[in-house]
């Protein structure tokens, strides 16, 4: 068993906080998360979830949906805004 701090330290989580501030810390995370392109969440969650299956190849699903990201209204306008050094608008 190890600490919260020590588990932050060694990478294993991402955030730490306390029990008032939990509900706090999630919606900031969650609207850091929703303010990206709904297309990439979506291929993200798509690859995680194929990581769970038996029989199906995380690894390719992932390689797979970065693929279908390419060409999208949305990685036009990340790429757009990532080179006009401005936030994108998805």
């Amino acid at each position: 068993m190890i600490t919260a701090p020590e588990a932050l330290f060694l990478g294993l989580v991402n955030h730490v906080t306390t029990p008032d501030e939990l509900m706090t810390t999630g919606y900031k995370l969650a609207e850091k998360i929703a303010s990206n392109s709904s297309t990439a969440i979506a291929s993200a969650i798509r690859s995680i979830n194929a990581g769970y299956k038996d029989g199906v190849n995380g690894y390719q699903t992932e390689i797979d949906e970065f693929g279908k990201c390419f060409g999208t209204v949305d990685f036009n306008e990340g790429t757009a805004a990532f080179m006009e050094k401005r936030k994108p608008s998805f």
